[in-house]
């Protein structure tokens, strides 16, 4: 497993650095403020309602290459939190007990989701797992990527879309192009399917920043 998150300081920093706080409609001194509010090795969050996860997909970097999402995933930003998986409804957030599940790899997301919440765990969000890229990079290995499965679609039934979307590292094939070789790459998979390369991050829980302002 990777070293622990940087401090809540550098986190707020890298977000800063990139600009998130002008895309989530925040002020580089709310994003300080609430690096200043949360415990040791929590990860500092925009909610998906201020910064979309195709905002966030180009700005992670493996290699000398940005990320991406896959082209058959225009409706990237459509994935919703699951029942168990929604975030505070704050505009920052902490998440605590970041973990990239390697000992479910080779499990199905229908497998893995029932041991997460009987662990009183929680699956990542794909957007929680972009910021943690985006503060980690080292936490996406070749073989040992994960997916996020606390983000899914819902058809116009309310029946659940069956992929549920992904992070790992391009190999450069088909509609990736070799230019993308190595670059980190949003994706799905589906929910009956297991990925020996593949685990299922989650996080022991989520809490608001006071007076960043609503999502």
């Amino acid at each position: 497993m990777p070293a622990p998150l940087p401090v809540l300081a550098e986190q707020a920093d890298r977000l800063v650095a990139l600009d998130l706080h002008e895309v989530a409609g925040l002020t580089a001194g709310q994003v300080r403020a609430a690096a200043e509010t949360g415990a040791p090795g929590a990860l500092l969050v925009m909610h998906r309602d201020r910064v979309r996860p195709s905002a966030l997909a180009p700005l992670l970097s493996r290699e000398g290459r940005a990320g991406f999402v896959v082209e058959d995933m225009t409706d990237v930003d459509a994935f919703a939190p699951i029942d168990g998986a929604v975030p505070p409804p704050s505009a920052l957030y902490l998440v605590h007990g970041v973990e990239r599940g390697d000992a479910m790899a080779n499990w199905s997301p229908d497998e893995a989701l029932p041991a997460i919440t009987a662990a009183s765990r929680t699956p990542l969000l794909l957007s929680e797992g972009l910021f943690w890229l985006l503060q980690q990079p080292e936490a996406l290995e070749r073989n040992r990527c994960f997916m996020t499965i606390g983000s899914r679609l819902r058809k116009a039934d309310g029946a659940l879309d069956a992929r549920t979307p992904a992070l790992w590292i391009s190999n450069g094939t088909g509609r990736d192009g070799a230019a993308r070789r190595h670059a980190p790459k949003v994706g799905w998979c589906w929910a009956g399917n297991r990925h020996t390369w593949l685990g299922f991050a989650s996080a022991a829980g989520r809490t608001p920043v006071a007076g960043a302002g609503p999502a």
